[in-house]
């Protein structure tokens, strides 16, 4: 899948917000999506935001409200697979931040400018234990996107670790073959560090790693 395919799944995935831990608690995996989804989208058509000056604003106050509903270190963890054993704690808790730093600072200011009024339909939800799937339909114009959300049950309140879109593509396997490949050669910290480069190029537009 390439940038531009996955930039529509991260859009649709930064349309989920956060609530307070204290109102999570009670909620359903898919009341946890489709709740709080109005407040972002609220940001996205709010005037306020309209001028030029104003993008670095709303893509902070986007992330402020998105960043809670994941769970970055499963996703991390995940992303990264069988070799996360070879990484300290410190290098898994750099790779954590900078990870979740670089989805959010790739996808975010595509969504800025691809989001067009789109919807999603929540589906059903399937849950065993701890785990659950959430399928939904992300519908815009001559087209509808099956999604399926993994999440995990933490401290009481469900969060995403992966996204599952169309052919069964997941977000968490694509990166894995990149830092597969990579750490083949490399060690955790040359890994880290190519994130960190590439944060500090985010004017380029890419979300390659290699």
């Amino acid at each position: 899948m390439n940038t531009r395919q996955w930039a529509t799944v991260f859009c649709t995935i930064i349309l989920i917000a956060s609530v307070s831990d204290a109102n999570t608690e009670s909620l359903s995996p898919l009341e946890s999506l489709k709740g709080p989804i109005n407040r972002i989208i609220d940001v996205l058509n709010d005037p306020a935001y309209k001028a030029p000056g104003d993008k670095e604003a709303q893509r902070e106050k986007i992330w402020e409200i998105a960043h809670p509903i994941f769970d970055f270190l499963e996703l991390s963890k995940r992303a990264i697979g069988k070799p996360w054993t070879r990484f300290s704690s410190t290098e898994q808790d750099r790779f954590t931040n900078v990870f979740s730093e670089f989805l959010g600072n790739t996808y975010i200011d595509k969504l800025q400018g691809e989001y067009n009024n789109e919807t999603i339909a929540f589906e059903k939800e399937l849950v065993k234990g701890n785990v659950a799937l959430v399928r939904t339909t992300l519908r815009r114009p001559g087209a509808e996107i099956p999604i399926d959300y993994r999440m995990k049950k933490i401290k009481g309140a469900w969060k995403v670790y992966d996204i599952i879109v169309e052919n069964g593509v997941s977000l968490i396997k694509n990166y894995r073959v990149q830092f597969s490949s990579i750490l083949q050669s490399e060690t955790p910290d040359q890994l880290i560090q190519r994130l960190e480069q590439k944060l500090n190029a985010q004017a380029a537009g890419t979300s390659q790693v290699n």
